[in-house]
Protein backbone atom coordinates (compact mmCIF):
# COMPACT_ATOMS: atom_id res chain seq x y z
CA UNK A 1 0.00 0.00 0.00
CA UNK A 2 1.59 3.26 -1.15
CA UNK A 3 1.28 6.71 0.42
CA UNK A 4 -1.79 7.72 -1.62
CA UNK A 5 -3.57 4.47 -0.86
CA UNK A 6 -2.90 4.81 2.87
CA UNK A 7 -4.20 8.38 2.84
CA UNK A 8 -7.32 7.32 0.96
CA UNK A 9 -7.91 4.44 3.40
CA UNK A 10 -7.51 6.71 6.44
CA UNK A 11 -9.81 9.30 4.86
CA UNK A 12 -12.58 6.75 4.30
CA UNK A 13 -12.28 5.38 7.85
CA UNK A 14 -12.38 8.88 9.37
CA UNK A 15 -15.29 9.84 7.12
CA UNK A 16 -17.30 6.82 8.22
CA UNK A 17 -16.41 7.44 11.87
CA UNK A 18 -17.50 11.08 11.74
CA UNK A 19 -20.67 10.11 9.90
CA UNK A 20 -21.45 7.48 12.53
CA UNK A 21 -20.87 9.92 15.38
CA UNK A 22 -23.12 12.56 13.84
CA UNK A 23 -25.81 9.97 13.11
CA UNK A 24 -25.81 8.75 16.72
CA UNK A 25 -26.13 12.34 17.98
CA UNK A 26 -29.00 13.17 15.60
CA UNK A 27 -30.76 9.91 16.52
CA UNK A 28 -31.50 11.42 19.94
CA UNK A 29 -35.16 12.37 19.65
CA UNK A 30 -35.50 11.13 16.06
CA UNK A 31 -38.67 9.52 14.78
CA UNK A 32 -38.29 5.82 13.98
CA UNK A 33 -39.15 3.39 11.23
CA UNK A 34 -39.85 0.30 13.26
CA UNK A 35 -36.98 0.27 15.73
CA UNK A 36 -34.56 2.18 13.50
CA UNK A 37 -34.20 5.98 13.85
CA UNK A 38 -35.04 7.75 10.58
CA UNK A 39 -31.68 9.57 10.74
CA UNK A 40 -29.86 6.21 10.58
CA UNK A 41 -31.69 5.38 7.36
CA UNK A 42 -30.74 8.80 5.98
CA UNK A 43 -27.05 8.29 6.79
CA UNK A 44 -27.08 4.82 5.25
CA UNK A 45 -28.69 6.19 2.10
CA UNK A 46 -26.09 8.97 1.81
CA UNK A 47 -23.14 6.59 1.79
CA UNK A 48 -24.89 3.90 -0.28
CA UNK A 49 -25.79 6.34 -3.08
CA UNK A 50 -22.29 7.77 -3.35
CA UNK A 51 -20.53 4.42 -3.14
CA UNK A 52 -22.79 3.02 -5.87
CA UNK A 53 -22.20 6.08 -8.05
CA UNK A 54 -18.46 5.67 -7.65
CA UNK A 55 -18.45 2.35 -9.53
CA UNK A 56 -19.58 3.53 -13.00
CA UNK A 57 -17.77 6.85 -12.51
CA UNK A 58 -14.45 5.10 -11.93
CA UNK A 59 -15.01 2.59 -14.73
CA UNK A 60 -15.58 5.49 -17.14
CA UNK A 61 -12.97 7.69 -15.44
CA UNK A 62 -15.45 10.56 -15.23
CA UNK A 63 -16.43 13.10 -12.62
CA UNK A 64 -19.29 14.58 -14.66
CA UNK A 65 -21.95 13.26 -12.30
CA UNK A 66 -20.21 14.01 -9.01
CA UNK A 67 -22.03 17.25 -8.16
CA UNK A 68 -25.30 15.96 -9.57
CA UNK A 69 -25.12 12.88 -7.33
CA UNK A 70 -24.43 15.17 -4.38
CA UNK A 71 -27.66 17.05 -5.02
CA UNK A 72 -29.59 13.83 -5.61
CA UNK A 73 -28.27 12.57 -2.28
CA UNK A 74 -29.64 15.68 -0.55
CA UNK A 75 -33.03 15.12 -2.18
CA UNK A 76 -33.01 11.44 -1.25
CA UNK A 77 -32.25 12.19 2.38
CA UNK A 78 -35.11 14.67 2.53
CA UNK A 79 -37.43 12.06 1.02
CA UNK A 80 -36.29 9.34 3.43
CA UNK A 81 -36.64 11.72 6.38
CA UNK A 82 -40.17 12.68 5.31
CA UNK A 83 -41.23 9.07 4.82
CA UNK A 84 -39.67 8.06 8.14
CA UNK A 85 -41.34 10.84 10.12
CA UNK A 86 -44.85 11.18 11.43
CA UNK A 87 -46.97 14.19 12.24
CA UNK A 88 -45.20 16.55 9.84
CA UNK A 89 -45.85 20.22 10.55
CA UNK A 90 -45.31 23.51 8.74
CA UNK A 91 -41.69 23.84 9.92
CA UNK A 92 -40.71 20.40 8.57
CA UNK A 93 -42.57 21.01 5.32
CA UNK A 94 -40.97 24.41 4.73
CA UNK A 95 -37.46 23.13 5.48
CA UNK A 96 -37.98 20.20 3.11
CA UNK A 97 -39.03 22.56 0.32
CA UNK A 98 -36.16 25.01 0.94
CA UNK A 99 -33.47 22.33 0.91
CA UNK A 100 -35.08 20.63 -2.09
CA UNK A 101 -35.18 23.85 -4.12
CA UNK A 102 -31.55 24.61 -3.21
CA UNK A 103 -30.39 21.10 -4.16
CA UNK A 104 -32.12 21.13 -7.55
CA UNK A 105 -30.82 24.60 -8.42
CA UNK A 106 -27.20 24.11 -7.33
CA UNK A 107 -26.89 20.55 -8.59
CA UNK A 108 -28.16 21.37 -12.07
CA UNK A 109 -26.01 24.51 -12.22
CA UNK A 110 -22.80 22.68 -11.28
CA UNK A 111 -23.58 19.74 -13.55
CA UNK A 112 -24.17 21.94 -16.60
CA UNK A 113 -21.11 24.05 -15.82
CA UNK A 114 -18.90 20.97 -15.64
CA UNK A 115 -20.34 19.63 -18.90
CA UNK A 116 -19.74 22.93 -20.68
CA UNK A 117 -16.20 23.17 -19.32
CA UNK A 118 -15.45 19.60 -20.37
CA UNK A 119 -14.85 18.41 -16.81
CA UNK A 120 -13.81 19.43 -13.32
CA UNK A 121 -10.09 20.15 -12.97
CA UNK A 122 -10.10 18.90 -9.37
CA UNK A 123 -10.43 15.32 -10.63
CA UNK A 124 -7.92 15.30 -13.49
CA UNK A 125 -5.55 13.07 -11.53
CA UNK A 126 -7.82 11.77 -8.78
CA UNK A 127 -10.23 9.90 -11.05
CA UNK A 128 -7.43 7.59 -12.22
CA UNK A 129 -6.68 6.37 -8.68
CA UNK A 130 -9.53 4.19 -7.33
CA UNK A 131 -8.73 4.60 -3.63
CA UNK A 132 -8.45 8.38 -3.76
CA UNK A 133 -11.47 8.71 -6.04
CA UNK A 134 -13.53 6.50 -3.70
CA UNK A 135 -12.50 8.66 -0.74
CA UNK A 136 -13.90 11.72 -2.52
CA UNK A 137 -17.27 10.02 -3.00
CA UNK A 138 -17.21 9.06 0.68
CA UNK A 139 -16.42 12.64 1.63
CA UNK A 140 -19.35 13.82 -0.45
CA UNK A 141 -21.66 11.51 1.50
CA UNK A 142 -20.35 13.03 4.73
CA UNK A 143 -20.72 16.54 3.26
CA UNK A 144 -24.40 15.89 2.54
CA UNK A 145 -24.98 14.45 6.02
CA UNK A 146 -23.20 17.28 7.87
CA UNK A 147 -24.59 20.09 5.73
CA UNK A 148 -28.09 18.72 6.01
CA UNK A 149 -27.93 17.95 9.73
CA UNK A 150 -30.16 20.88 10.76
CA UNK A 151 -32.77 20.07 8.14
CA UNK A 152 -32.76 16.40 9.14
CA UNK A 153 -33.09 17.39 12.80
CA UNK A 154 -36.21 19.41 11.95
CA UNK A 155 -37.89 16.83 9.73
CA UNK A 156 -37.22 13.78 11.94
CA UNK A 157 -37.86 15.48 15.28
CA UNK A 158 -40.49 13.87 17.49
CA UNK A 159 -41.17 17.30 18.97
CA UNK A 160 -43.30 19.82 17.08
CA UNK A 161 -43.68 23.54 17.78
CA UNK A 162 -45.60 26.36 16.13
CA UNK A 163 -43.74 28.04 13.27
CA UNK A 164 -43.35 31.42 14.98
CA UNK A 165 -41.43 34.58 14.10
CA UNK A 166 -38.05 32.99 14.84
CA UNK A 167 -38.54 30.45 12.08
CA UNK A 168 -39.69 33.29 9.85
CA UNK A 169 -36.35 35.02 10.39
CA UNK A 170 -34.58 31.83 9.35
CA UNK A 171 -36.63 31.55 6.17
CA UNK A 172 -35.87 35.20 5.36
CA UNK A 173 -32.13 34.59 5.80
CA UNK A 174 -32.38 31.55 3.54
CA UNK A 175 -34.22 33.60 0.93
CA UNK A 176 -31.65 36.40 0.91
CA UNK A 177 -28.76 33.92 0.70
CA UNK A 178 -30.41 31.85 -2.03
CA UNK A 179 -31.19 34.91 -4.15
CA UNK A 180 -27.67 36.23 -3.68
CA UNK A 181 -26.16 32.92 -4.79
CA UNK A 182 -28.36 32.76 -7.90
CA UNK A 183 -27.63 36.35 -8.94
CA UNK A 184 -23.87 35.97 -8.38
CA UNK A 185 -23.72 32.70 -10.35
CA UNK A 186 -25.70 34.18 -13.23
CA UNK A 187 -23.56 37.31 -13.34
CA UNK A 188 -20.38 35.27 -13.49
CA UNK A 189 -21.78 32.88 -16.11
CA UNK A 190 -22.84 35.82 -18.29
CA UNK A 191 -19.44 37.46 -17.85
CA UNK A 192 -17.59 34.31 -18.90
CA UNK A 193 -19.84 33.80 -21.93
CA UNK A 194 -18.59 37.02 -23.55
CA UNK A 195 -15.46 36.49 -25.63
CA UNK A 196 -14.03 39.88 -24.66
CA UNK A 197 -13.74 38.67 -21.05
CA UNK A 198 -11.69 35.54 -21.80
CA UNK A 199 -8.59 36.88 -20.06
CA UNK A 200 -10.35 39.12 -17.53
CA UNK A 201 -11.83 38.66 -14.08
CA UNK A 202 -15.29 39.74 -13.00
CA UNK A 203 -15.51 42.81 -10.78
CA UNK A 204 -19.00 44.08 -11.56
CA UNK A 205 -22.44 43.48 -10.07
CA UNK A 206 -22.32 41.65 -6.75
CA UNK A 207 -18.68 40.85 -7.52
CA UNK A 208 -17.88 44.53 -6.96
CA UNK A 209 -19.24 44.16 -3.42
CA UNK A 210 -17.47 40.89 -2.58
CA UNK A 211 -14.87 38.67 -4.23
CA UNK A 212 -17.04 35.63 -3.46
CA UNK A 213 -20.69 36.75 -3.13
CA UNK A 214 -21.99 33.31 -4.15
CA UNK A 215 -20.23 31.72 -1.19
CA UNK A 216 -21.56 34.38 1.15
CA UNK A 217 -25.05 33.52 -0.08
CA UNK A 218 -24.41 29.80 0.43
CA UNK A 219 -23.27 30.33 4.01
CA UNK A 220 -26.19 32.66 4.76
CA UNK A 221 -28.85 30.24 3.53
CA UNK A 222 -27.54 27.43 5.74
CA UNK A 223 -27.48 29.81 8.70
CA UNK A 224 -31.15 30.40 7.87
CA UNK A 225 -31.91 26.67 8.01
CA UNK A 226 -30.08 26.47 11.36
CA UNK A 227 -32.17 29.34 12.76
CA UNK A 228 -35.36 27.50 11.75
CA UNK A 229 -34.05 24.36 13.50
CA UNK A 230 -32.91 25.91 16.80
CA UNK A 231 -36.27 25.76 18.67
CA UNK A 232 -36.35 21.97 18.19
CA UNK A 233 -32.78 21.24 19.25
CA UNK A 234 -32.08 19.64 22.61
CA UNK A 235 -29.67 17.13 24.10
CA UNK A 236 -27.24 15.68 21.58
CA UNK A 237 -29.23 17.21 18.74
CA UNK A 238 -27.46 20.53 19.33
CA UNK A 239 -24.65 18.92 17.35
CA UNK A 240 -26.75 19.72 14.25
CA UNK A 241 -25.52 23.31 14.48
CA UNK A 242 -22.28 22.05 13.01
CA UNK A 243 -24.03 22.50 9.64
CA UNK A 244 -23.47 26.25 9.03
CA UNK A 245 -20.09 26.10 10.81
CA UNK A 246 -19.01 23.28 8.51
CA UNK A 247 -20.18 25.15 5.41
CA UNK A 248 -18.29 28.27 6.52
CA UNK A 249 -15.06 26.39 7.23
CA UNK A 250 -15.32 24.32 4.05
CA UNK A 251 -15.80 27.34 1.78
CA UNK A 252 -13.43 29.77 3.49
CA UNK A 253 -10.62 27.48 4.63
CA UNK A 254 -10.59 24.29 2.54
CA UNK A 255 -12.16 23.82 -0.88
CA UNK A 256 -13.71 27.10 -1.96
CA UNK A 257 -12.09 30.47 -1.46
CA UNK A 258 -8.47 29.34 -0.87
CA UNK A 259 -8.35 27.45 -4.18
CA UNK A 260 -10.01 30.20 -6.20
CA UNK A 261 -7.88 32.93 -4.62
CA UNK A 262 -4.70 31.00 -5.41
CA UNK A 263 -5.74 30.42 -9.02
CA UNK A 264 -6.71 34.07 -9.47
CA UNK A 265 -3.43 35.27 -8.00
CA UNK A 266 -1.47 32.98 -10.32
CA UNK A 267 -3.35 34.36 -13.32
CA UNK A 268 -3.78 38.05 -12.50
CA UNK A 269 -1.38 38.66 -9.62
CA UNK A 270 0.72 41.08 -11.66
CA UNK A 271 -2.29 42.96 -13.00
CA UNK A 272 -2.60 46.38 -11.26
CA UNK A 273 -6.38 46.31 -11.78
CA UNK A 274 -6.60 42.98 -9.97
CA UNK A 275 -4.37 44.22 -7.16
CA UNK A 276 -6.66 47.21 -6.71
CA UNK A 277 -9.64 44.84 -6.69
CA UNK A 278 -7.99 42.80 -3.92
CA UNK A 279 -7.25 45.94 -1.92
CA UNK A 280 -10.72 47.47 -2.18
CA UNK A 281 -13.09 44.46 -2.19
CA UNK A 282 -13.83 42.20 0.82
CA UNK A 283 -13.08 38.54 0.32
CA UNK A 284 -16.51 37.37 1.58
CA UNK A 285 -18.75 39.92 3.32
CA UNK A 286 -20.53 42.42 1.10
CA UNK A 287 -19.49 46.06 1.19
CA UNK A 288 -20.65 48.83 -1.11
CA UNK A 289 -17.78 49.71 -3.46
CA UNK A 290 -16.38 53.19 -2.90
CA UNK A 291 -15.58 53.68 -6.56
CA UNK A 292 -15.76 51.67 -9.76
CA UNK A 293 -12.50 49.91 -10.57
CA UNK A 294 -11.24 51.05 -13.96
CA UNK A 295 -9.26 48.94 -16.38
CA UNK A 296 -5.80 50.36 -16.96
Amino acid sequence: MNKHQRLAFITVILTMGLGLGLTIALSDGSSKVGAVPAVVLCAGAAFAINWLAFVPSYLKRTEHYFDLVGSLTHLTLIFVALVGSSDLDLRATVVSILVGVWAVRLGSFLFLRARQAGGDGRFDTIKHHPGTFFSWWSLQALWVLVTGSCSLAVITSMERQSFGWFAGVGVALWGVGFLMEIVADRQKTQFRSESKNTSSFIHSGLWAWSRHPNYFGEILLWIGIAVVAIPLLSGWRWVALISPIFVFVLLTRISGIPILERRANERWGDDPVYREYLRSTPILLLRKPKAKIKNL
